[in-house]
């Protein structure tokens, strides 16, 4: 069985990744599928080695937001190893960013290198299928079973994850649309990519996208376009207009599944009953009990404070009328 958990950017699926890989045949494959082009993503064939050499790619976007000093999360490549091959500044291989660094080996850099020289040797076929073997590689070197793919923003292709992976069942994370939106806010990529795809005012009279040397792969200087854009906040309601986008975009691909292929999960009821949510879950992907449930339910710290308490009144309606029509639509 092929295993997905698909959502907006955070919602929530990072926890429930970490959930899932507490128990002992899953191996938790996260941000892999969204750090690949999208023409290339789901690709009819493509030799290994092409494939190899997008995994091993840097990746501009983020390179270009944590290189002018801005944490990204996702980011959880353990720089502080001793030995460690890449330093914070360092543009860093797409694998390396959080999908091999989370599997709980001990050095990322060495798997690195023999999982390009793995699959740099295999012949072209269907992208799906090089996923399929290469997290079954990866598991093999975990002691796993199971794998369970999860990448931020993972509903805006849910579609073509269930065509390219008959049969396949997909979690559907979500969350409260306004908190979701305001933590993308937050977050120096989220704020960065939705400036740019509504050329967003950052400045009285500045629009993101009509900043002069706009360049994701210039090196970083004080105060260039880049920067600009990171340090603004832009409007929150193009925050919950980009949620709706990309999760009605999701529902209108997950409402045509099979019956019994699609399971949606609130993060707010996964965090207020962690077990017997967890349970729900372990229950449609196929996982075996035990005591693995309650070290996962452990880890949930809570709901995390609310933000949109903290916007004025004329802020917080037209962010909550961004996002209402999606949120009917998960609620019905």
């Amino acid at each position: 069985m092929d295993r997905f958990v698909v959502g907006s950017g955070r919602c929530g699926s990072t926890l429930l990744t970490r959930m899932l890989g507490t128990c002992p045949e899953v191996l938790p494959v996260s941000e892999f599928l969204n750090g690949l082009p999208d023409s290339h993503r789901f690709a009819a064939a493509i030799e290994g080695r092409e494939l190899a050499g997008m995994l091993a790619a840097p990746n501009p976007f983020v390179g270009a937001v944590t290189a002018r000093g801005y944490p990204v999360n996702e980011v959880v490549y353990p720089y502080d190893r001793p030995g460690a091959r890449y330093r914070p500044a360092d543009p860093l291989p797409w694998l390396l960013i959080a999908a091999l660094p989370t599997l709980g080996l001990d050095d990322p850099d060495a798997l690195f290198d023999e999982t390009v020289a793995w699959l740099s040797a295999r012949p072209a076929q269907s992208a799906a299928t090089h996923y399929r073997d290469l997290f079954a590689f990866l598991g093999e070197r975990a002691g796993r079973t199971r794998w369970v793919e999860r990448s931020g923003s993972a509903v805006e292709y849910a579609g073509q994850i269930a065509e390219h992976f008959p049969g396949a069942r997909l979690v559907h994370l979500h969350r409260e649309g306004a908190e979701v939106a305001l933590s993308m806010r937050e977050h120096p990529s989220y704020r960065l990519a939705v400036a740019l795809r509504y050329n967003a005012e950052i400045a009285p009279g500045q629009r993101a996208g009509e900043l002069p040397g706009l360049d994701f792969t210039a090196a970083p200087s004080p105060g260039d376009a880049l920067e600009r854009i990171l340090e603004s906040r832009p409007d929150p309601a193009l925050f919950g207009r980009f949620w709706s986008e990309q999760v009605g975009r999701g529902l209108d691909a997950l409402e045509g599944l099979p019956e019994g292929s699609v399971l949606p999960v609130s993060f707010e009821e996964l965090v207020a009953r962690p077990e017997p949510t967890l349970r729900s879950i372990a229950e449609f992907f196929a996982l075996p009990g035990g005591t693995w449930q309650a070290e996962a339910a452990g880890l949930v710290r809570g709901l995390p404070a609310s933000r949109l308490s903290g916007l004025g009144a004329e802020d917080a309606g037209r962010l909550k009328a961004a996002c209402a029509s999606v949120m009917q639509r998960l609620r019905s």
